[in-house]
């Protein structure tokens, strides 16, 4: 057997051909790559500029020009972190377990991120934080956007909800629109065999970014990274996962999740996905792969499976494993959705997971007029307006972080830690 598993060994030669692929300087799929990067000043500069874009007073004085409304909501939850309205940590444990909570020993190291997707506008997330202060609730510590970029530009929430993360301290995702549903952020179809999320079944012949799309999504990428400091960005497609990679390689601090849309489902799937992350992680041992989102048909085993393999390749404190615990109600999984009771014991054993939270409570999703639907994710915002869809939304939204906190007692009634809004929660 041993004699077997030594054909698997990798040869030198076999590096020798990826380098000299890499590093031929004719090599026109790394060159159309670096055309872009020098289209916005050069590594440096790319992320000098983005380090600008993330200052908040430049921010603020952004949003000002475009939407002066939202300013004074900002202004509001800087007040109220600074006056410490939110609930602690600390105090929340005690809100829970009462007179139980001297009996728990809390492992931080295998603390459990609580996520909400998607949270798609600015008054909604405003709209929670203010549940949250008068309930003693918790802001999820990691937030997912999949909002129309060009639209949330223009109206100012891209703005907004750019400078509110660094307030609350929660990391985000935005989700480019060179993403594969029609039409990209140019106003041509992405993919040609998609009229839109109506015929989202085309996604089996291809997600996403045909063609040239791949590198159009690196020029997209590098517009909201170096105007917004956008940096964490959604990735559904394996050639724009390893264009990923590269940025990073050659210098650029660029971030990504891979999504749940990737159809990583099996251990196999992510030893390839991981294993390429090895090969271009940087000398530091770093990778731009932060989040990484295996399909919703995973098991356990396969999570602690990909676990494995995420810590034999060093990424255990890289690569965070995102696991939908609530999925939307419509348009995407079979319901009733719920795996709060596997998280219960994964997250015992497998450390750097998220709680993510796509939907709301069951009981409260079939009891809703308007549940939660993934296709809503794709509609314009006047569209939905207009549909006098705006206040279910918002209540879609309200029940997601319903959900997130439902999850956050359950972990905290089982000795689990969690992560919730860095700055809002974690004071002590």
């Amino acid at each position: 057997m041993n004699n077997l598993r030594d054909k698997l060994r990798i040869p030198t030669s076999a590096f020798q051909a990826l380098n000299d692929f890499f590093l031929d300087e004719s090599n026109p799929l790394i060159n159309n790559l670096l055309e872009i990067i020098e289209k916005y000043g050069g590594i440096d500069e790319i992320n000098k500029k983005a380090k600008e874009a993330t200052n908040l007073d430049n921010i603020i004085n952004k949003l000002g020009k475009v939407n002066p409304d939202y300013i004074k909501d900002i202004e509001w939850l800087i007040q109220q972190r600074d006056d410490k309205s939110f609930i602690s940590i600390s105090d929340y444990r005690k809100m829970i377990l009462g007179g139980k909570i001297n009996q728990i020993n809390f492992n931080d190291d295998f603390a459990v991120t609580l996520e909400l997707s998607a949270c798609q506008y600015f008054p909604f997330l405003i709209d929670v934080a203010k549940d949250a202060i008068e309930n003693q609730k918790l802001i999820p510590g990691r937030i997912i956007r999949v909002r129309k970029m060009k639209e949330q530009e223009e109206d100012g929430d891209l703005l907004a909800m750019t400078a509110a993360m660094q307030v609350i301290g929660s990391s985000y995702v935005e989700t480019l629109d060179t993403k594969g549903t029609a039409p990209g952020p140019d106003g041509n179809p992405v993919n040609i065999h998609l009229g839109g999320p109506d015929t989202i079944t085309g996604y089996f012949g291809g997600v996403g970014q045909p063609n040239d799309y791949a590198l159009k999504w690196v020029d997209e990428y590098l517009y909201y990274y170096t105007n917004y400091g956008v940096k964490q960005v959604l990735n559904v497609n394996p050639g724009t996962v390893l264009l990923g990679y590269i940025m990073y390689k050659l210098g650029i601090d660029n971030e990504f999740k891979i999504s749940v849309f990737m159809g990583n489902d099996n251990p196999y799937s992510s030893l390839w996905t991981l294993l390429t992350a090895k090969l271009f992680a940087r000398e530091d041992g770093t990778s731009p792969l932060i989040g990484y989102n295996l399909s919703n048909a995973v098991n356990n085993e396969t999570l602690e499976l990909s676990a494995y393999i995420r810590k034999k390749f060093n990424f255990e404190d890289v690569v965070r494993l995102e696991h939908h615990i609530t999925e939307t109600w419509k348009s995407i999984v079979r319901q009733p959705y719920d795996r709060r009771e596997e998280l219960v014991e994964l997250a015992k054993i497998v450390k750097n997971i998220s709680a993510k939270h796509e939907g709301g409570n069951i009981d409260v999703e079939e009891s809703r007029d308007y549940p939660t639907d993934i296709l809503d994710y794709f509609r314009d915002k006047n569209e939905l307006i207009e549909k006098g869809l705006w206040e279910s939304l918002m209540i879609n939204h309200r029940d997601r972080y319903d959900a997130v906190n439902t999850t956050a007692k359950l972990l905290t009634e089982n000795g689990i830690s969690i992560l919730a809004a860095k700055n809002l929660h974690h004071r002590d």
